[in-house]
Protein backbone atom coordinates (compact mmCIF):
# COMPACT_ATOMS: atom_id res chain seq x y z
CA UNK A 1 0.00 0.00 0.00
CA UNK A 2 1.31 3.44 -0.93
CA UNK A 3 2.38 5.47 2.07
CA UNK A 4 0.57 8.77 2.46
CA UNK A 5 2.45 12.04 2.86
CA UNK A 6 1.86 14.53 5.65
CA UNK A 7 0.67 17.88 4.36
CA UNK A 8 2.92 20.47 5.99
CA UNK A 9 1.99 21.30 9.57
CA UNK A 10 -1.60 20.04 9.18
CA UNK A 11 -2.92 16.68 10.31
CA UNK A 12 -3.90 15.83 6.73
CA UNK A 13 -2.23 12.84 5.10
CA UNK A 14 -2.43 12.61 1.33
CA UNK A 15 -1.69 10.33 -1.59
CA UNK A 16 1.38 11.55 -3.57
CA UNK A 17 -0.80 12.48 -6.58
CA UNK A 18 -3.62 14.96 -6.14
CA UNK A 19 -6.43 14.45 -8.64
CA UNK A 20 -7.26 17.72 -10.39
CA UNK A 21 -10.98 18.44 -10.57
CA UNK A 22 -10.78 21.22 -13.16
CA UNK A 23 -12.08 18.89 -15.90
CA UNK A 24 -15.19 17.78 -13.99
CA UNK A 25 -18.22 19.48 -15.50
CA UNK A 26 -16.05 20.77 -18.35
CA UNK A 27 -14.34 18.24 -20.64
CA UNK A 28 -15.47 15.34 -18.44
CA UNK A 29 -19.21 14.91 -17.93
CA UNK A 30 -20.76 13.63 -14.71
CA UNK A 31 -20.60 9.93 -15.63
CA UNK A 32 -16.97 10.20 -16.80
CA UNK A 33 -16.06 12.21 -13.70
CA UNK A 34 -17.59 9.59 -11.39
CA UNK A 35 -15.64 6.86 -13.22
CA UNK A 36 -12.35 8.77 -12.89
CA UNK A 37 -12.95 9.48 -9.19
CA UNK A 38 -13.84 5.82 -8.56
CA UNK A 39 -10.70 4.61 -10.34
CA UNK A 40 -8.51 7.12 -8.48
CA UNK A 41 -9.79 5.98 -5.09
CA UNK A 42 -9.51 2.32 -6.12
CA UNK A 43 -5.83 2.97 -6.87
CA UNK A 44 -5.29 4.28 -3.33
CA UNK A 45 -5.86 7.97 -4.04
CA UNK A 46 -7.49 10.22 -1.44
CA UNK A 47 -6.66 13.85 -2.40
CA UNK A 48 -9.03 15.69 -4.77
CA UNK A 49 -8.36 19.30 -5.81
CA UNK A 50 -11.03 21.68 -7.06
CA UNK A 51 -12.08 25.35 -6.85
CA UNK A 52 -15.32 27.26 -6.65
CA UNK A 53 -14.45 28.91 -9.99
CA UNK A 54 -14.23 25.61 -11.93
CA UNK A 55 -15.44 25.85 -14.67
CA UNK A 56 -16.82 29.36 -15.02
CA UNK A 57 -14.82 29.93 -18.25
CA UNK A 58 -17.00 27.47 -20.19
CA UNK A 59 -19.92 29.06 -22.06
CA UNK A 60 -23.12 28.28 -20.18
CA UNK A 61 -21.33 27.50 -16.90
CA UNK A 62 -21.49 29.74 -13.83
CA UNK A 63 -18.66 28.30 -11.71
CA UNK A 64 -19.09 25.60 -9.10
CA UNK A 65 -19.71 22.83 -11.63
CA UNK A 66 -16.70 20.82 -10.49
CA UNK A 67 -17.63 21.08 -6.80
CA UNK A 68 -21.19 20.02 -7.64
CA UNK A 69 -19.99 16.89 -9.46
CA UNK A 70 -17.65 15.99 -6.60
CA UNK A 71 -20.44 16.59 -4.07
CA UNK A 72 -22.79 14.26 -5.94
CA UNK A 73 -20.06 11.62 -6.11
CA UNK A 74 -19.32 11.88 -2.37
CA UNK A 75 -23.03 11.50 -1.61
CA UNK A 76 -23.41 8.53 -3.97
CA UNK A 77 -20.36 6.73 -2.57
CA UNK A 78 -20.79 7.67 1.11
CA UNK A 79 -17.03 8.10 1.45
CA UNK A 80 -16.64 11.69 2.64
CA UNK A 81 -14.36 10.84 5.57
CA UNK A 82 -12.00 8.85 3.32
CA UNK A 83 -11.24 11.70 0.91
CA UNK A 84 -9.26 14.90 1.43
CA UNK A 85 -11.12 17.62 -0.46
CA UNK A 86 -9.24 20.80 -1.36
CA UNK A 87 -11.08 23.76 -2.83
CA UNK A 88 -10.35 27.45 -3.37
CA UNK A 89 -11.84 30.89 -2.89
CA UNK A 90 -11.36 34.19 -4.70
CA UNK A 91 -11.98 33.61 -8.41
CA UNK A 92 -15.68 32.65 -8.66
CA UNK A 93 -17.53 35.27 -10.76
CA UNK A 94 -19.92 35.97 -7.87
CA UNK A 95 -17.25 35.87 -5.16
CA UNK A 96 -14.16 37.62 -6.46
CA UNK A 97 -11.38 38.74 -4.14
CA UNK A 98 -10.53 37.91 -0.55
CA UNK A 99 -12.48 40.26 1.70
CA UNK A 100 -13.65 38.57 4.91
CA UNK A 101 -17.25 38.69 3.71
CA UNK A 102 -16.34 37.13 0.35
CA UNK A 103 -14.30 34.32 1.93
CA UNK A 104 -17.08 33.35 4.34
CA UNK A 105 -19.91 33.66 1.79
CA UNK A 106 -18.01 31.69 -0.85
CA UNK A 107 -17.12 28.97 1.65
CA UNK A 108 -20.79 28.45 2.50
CA UNK A 109 -21.56 28.01 -1.20
CA UNK A 110 -18.67 25.55 -1.63
CA UNK A 111 -19.90 23.54 1.37
CA UNK A 112 -23.41 23.46 -0.12
CA UNK A 113 -22.22 22.28 -3.54
CA UNK A 114 -19.89 19.69 -2.04
CA UNK A 115 -22.69 18.46 0.22
CA UNK A 116 -20.44 18.49 3.27
CA UNK A 117 -20.08 20.44 6.51
CA UNK A 118 -16.30 20.82 6.29
CA UNK A 119 -13.56 21.49 3.74
CA UNK A 120 -10.29 19.67 4.40
CA UNK A 121 -7.98 22.18 2.71
CA UNK A 122 -9.14 25.69 1.80
CA UNK A 123 -6.93 27.74 -0.54
CA UNK A 124 -6.95 31.41 -1.38
CA UNK A 125 -6.97 30.93 -5.16
CA UNK A 126 -5.34 34.22 -6.16
CA UNK A 127 -3.98 36.88 -3.87
CA UNK A 128 -6.00 40.05 -3.44
CA UNK A 129 -3.46 42.80 -2.68
CA UNK A 130 -6.30 45.22 -1.93
CA UNK A 131 -7.08 43.26 1.25
CA UNK A 132 -4.63 43.27 4.19
CA UNK A 133 -3.30 39.83 5.11
CA UNK A 134 -4.67 40.43 8.61
CA UNK A 135 -8.24 40.43 7.25
CA UNK A 136 -7.65 37.36 5.05
CA UNK A 137 -6.03 35.26 7.77
CA UNK A 138 -8.57 36.32 10.40
CA UNK A 139 -11.45 35.28 8.12
CA UNK A 140 -9.82 31.94 7.38
CA UNK A 141 -9.14 31.43 11.09
CA UNK A 142 -12.84 32.02 11.80
CA UNK A 143 -13.67 29.22 9.36
CA UNK A 144 -11.23 26.88 11.09
CA UNK A 145 -12.52 27.80 14.55
CA UNK A 146 -16.08 27.13 13.37
CA UNK A 147 -15.03 23.65 12.22
CA UNK A 148 -15.88 24.40 8.59
CA UNK A 149 -12.26 24.20 7.41
CA UNK A 150 -9.57 21.80 8.67
CA UNK A 151 -6.49 23.48 7.21
CA UNK A 152 -5.73 26.57 5.11
CA UNK A 153 -3.44 27.09 2.16
CA UNK A 154 -2.49 29.67 -0.47
CA UNK A 155 -1.92 29.83 -4.22
CA UNK A 156 -0.62 32.48 -6.60
CA UNK A 157 0.90 34.97 -4.20
CA UNK A 158 4.28 36.61 -3.78
CA UNK A 159 6.95 35.45 -1.34
CA UNK A 160 6.49 38.76 0.51
CA UNK A 161 2.75 38.35 1.01
CA UNK A 162 3.19 34.70 1.97
CA UNK A 163 5.78 35.60 4.62
CA UNK A 164 3.63 38.47 5.87
CA UNK A 165 0.67 36.09 6.23
CA UNK A 166 2.71 33.49 8.11
CA UNK A 167 4.18 36.12 10.42
CA UNK A 168 0.71 37.44 11.27
CA UNK A 169 -0.59 33.93 12.01
CA UNK A 170 2.38 33.22 14.27
CA UNK A 171 2.14 36.58 16.04
CA UNK A 172 -1.59 36.31 16.73
CA UNK A 173 -1.80 32.55 17.23
CA UNK A 174 -4.24 32.15 14.34
CA UNK A 175 -4.63 29.46 11.68
CA UNK A 176 -1.51 29.24 9.54
CA UNK A 177 -1.04 28.25 5.93
CA UNK A 178 -0.03 24.58 5.82
CA UNK A 179 0.40 24.31 2.07
CA UNK A 180 1.13 26.29 -1.04
CA UNK A 181 -0.07 25.61 -4.58
CA UNK A 182 2.52 26.97 -7.03
CA UNK A 183 2.83 26.68 -10.81
CA UNK A 184 5.74 24.24 -11.04
CA UNK A 185 6.95 21.54 -13.44
CA UNK A 186 9.96 20.42 -15.46
CA UNK A 187 9.55 23.23 -18.01
CA UNK A 188 8.52 25.89 -15.50
CA UNK A 189 10.87 25.91 -12.54
CA UNK A 190 11.38 29.61 -11.88
CA UNK A 191 7.66 29.96 -11.10
CA UNK A 192 8.43 28.28 -7.75
CA UNK A 193 12.15 27.73 -7.22
CA UNK A 194 13.86 30.64 -5.54
CA UNK A 195 12.34 32.92 -2.93
CA UNK A 196 8.87 31.35 -2.88
CA UNK A 197 10.28 27.88 -2.34
CA UNK A 198 12.64 29.26 0.32
CA UNK A 199 9.72 30.71 2.31
CA UNK A 200 7.82 27.43 2.00
CA UNK A 201 10.84 25.38 3.09
CA UNK A 202 11.75 27.65 5.97
CA UNK A 203 8.15 27.71 7.21
CA UNK A 204 7.37 24.01 6.84
CA UNK A 205 4.79 24.41 4.07
CA UNK A 206 3.99 21.57 1.70
CA UNK A 207 3.89 22.38 -2.01
CA UNK A 208 1.07 20.96 -4.14
CA UNK A 209 2.08 22.09 -7.66
CA UNK A 210 -0.46 22.80 -10.39
CA UNK A 211 0.29 22.51 -14.12
CA UNK A 212 2.41 19.55 -13.00
CA UNK A 213 2.33 18.19 -16.56
CA UNK A 214 2.56 21.60 -18.28
CA UNK A 215 -1.00 21.41 -19.67
CA UNK A 216 -0.23 17.97 -21.11
CA UNK A 217 3.17 18.65 -22.67
CA UNK A 218 4.93 16.43 -20.14
CA UNK A 219 2.76 13.44 -21.02
CA UNK A 220 4.92 13.06 -24.13
CA UNK A 221 1.95 13.15 -26.52
CA UNK A 222 3.11 16.43 -28.08
CA UNK A 223 5.74 15.69 -30.70
CA UNK A 224 6.94 17.48 -33.84
CA UNK A 225 4.37 16.99 -36.60
CA UNK A 226 1.75 15.58 -34.24
CA UNK A 227 -1.67 17.13 -33.76
CA UNK A 228 -3.39 16.60 -30.40
CA UNK A 229 -7.14 16.95 -29.89
CA UNK A 230 -7.22 18.80 -26.57
CA UNK A 231 -8.67 22.01 -25.18
CA UNK A 232 -5.13 22.82 -24.00
CA UNK A 233 -3.19 21.80 -27.11
CA UNK A 234 -2.05 25.31 -28.07
CA UNK A 235 -0.53 26.05 -24.65
CA UNK A 236 1.15 22.66 -24.34
CA UNK A 237 2.47 22.58 -27.88
CA UNK A 238 4.45 25.80 -27.51
CA UNK A 239 7.07 23.97 -25.41
CA UNK A 240 8.13 22.07 -28.54
CA UNK A 241 9.47 25.37 -29.88
CA UNK A 242 11.98 25.75 -27.03
CA UNK A 243 15.37 24.09 -26.62
CA UNK A 244 14.51 23.24 -23.03
CA UNK A 245 11.26 21.55 -24.06
CA UNK A 246 13.09 19.34 -26.55
CA UNK A 247 15.84 18.52 -24.01
CA UNK A 248 13.31 17.63 -21.34
CA UNK A 249 11.35 15.33 -23.67
CA UNK A 250 14.53 13.50 -24.65
CA UNK A 251 15.54 12.96 -21.02
CA UNK A 252 12.02 11.87 -20.09
CA UNK A 253 11.98 9.36 -22.95
CA UNK A 254 15.27 7.84 -21.82
CA UNK A 255 14.24 7.51 -18.17
CA UNK A 256 10.78 6.22 -19.06
CA UNK A 257 12.27 3.57 -21.33
CA UNK A 258 14.63 2.40 -18.57
CA UNK A 259 11.67 1.82 -16.25
CA UNK A 260 9.09 0.70 -18.79
CA UNK A 261 7.07 3.65 -17.51
CA UNK A 262 4.94 6.35 -19.09
CA UNK A 263 6.56 9.74 -19.76
CA UNK A 264 3.92 11.44 -17.59
CA UNK A 265 4.75 9.16 -14.64
CA UNK A 266 8.43 10.08 -14.85
CA UNK A 267 7.66 13.82 -15.05
CA UNK A 268 5.47 13.55 -11.95
CA UNK A 269 8.05 11.44 -10.11
CA UNK A 270 10.69 14.12 -10.67
CA UNK A 271 8.29 16.75 -9.31
CA UNK A 272 7.26 14.61 -6.35
CA UNK A 273 10.94 14.23 -5.41
CA UNK A 274 11.60 17.98 -5.24
CA UNK A 275 12.14 19.72 -1.90
CA UNK A 276 8.86 20.69 -0.14
CA UNK A 277 6.64 18.94 -2.73
CA UNK A 278 4.01 16.67 -1.16
CA UNK A 279 1.76 15.87 -4.11
CA UNK A 280 1.68 17.21 -7.66
CA UNK A 281 -1.79 17.86 -9.13
CA UNK A 282 -2.81 16.25 -12.41
CA UNK A 283 -6.21 15.75 -13.96
CA UNK A 284 -7.64 12.89 -16.00
CA UNK A 285 -10.53 13.45 -18.39
CA UNK A 286 -11.01 9.69 -18.83
CA UNK A 287 -10.25 6.57 -16.81
CA UNK A 288 -7.70 5.58 -19.46
CA UNK A 289 -5.56 8.63 -18.62
CA UNK A 290 -5.41 7.81 -14.91
CA UNK A 291 -2.96 4.86 -14.58
CA UNK A 292 0.02 6.93 -15.77
CA UNK A 293 -0.76 9.51 -13.07
CA UNK A 294 -1.30 7.29 -10.03
CA UNK A 295 1.76 5.20 -11.00
CA UNK A 296 3.89 8.02 -9.58
CA UNK A 297 3.24 6.51 -6.16
CA UNK A 298 5.29 3.43 -7.05
CA UNK A 299 8.00 4.83 -9.33
CA UNK A 300 11.37 5.47 -7.68
CA UNK A 301 13.91 7.24 -9.84
CA UNK A 302 17.63 6.92 -9.17
CA UNK A 303 19.71 9.90 -8.15
CA UNK A 304 21.34 9.80 -11.58
CA UNK A 305 17.96 9.87 -13.33
CA UNK A 306 16.72 12.74 -11.20
CA UNK A 307 19.94 14.61 -11.92
CA UNK A 308 19.57 14.00 -15.67
CA UNK A 309 16.05 15.47 -15.63
CA UNK A 310 17.07 18.41 -13.47
CA UNK A 311 19.96 19.21 -15.79
CA UNK A 312 17.79 18.92 -18.92
CA UNK A 313 15.25 21.31 -17.45
CA UNK A 314 17.73 23.95 -16.38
Amino acid sequence: MTSLRKLGSSDLEVFPLSLGGNVFGWTSDEAQSFAVLDAYVAAGGNFVDTADAYSAWVPGNKGGESETVIGKWLAARGNRSDVVIATKVGAHPDFKGLSAHTIKSAAEESLRRLGTDYIDLYYTHFDDPSVPVEEIISALDDMVTAGKVRAIAASNLTPERLQESLDFSDREGLARYAALQPHYNLVSRDTYEGRLQEVASRSGLAAVPYYALAAGFLTGKYRPGTEVDSARAEGAGKHLQTERGVRVLKALDEVAQAHGAEVATVALAWLASRPTVAAPIASARTVEQLPALVAVADLELTDAELSKLTKASA
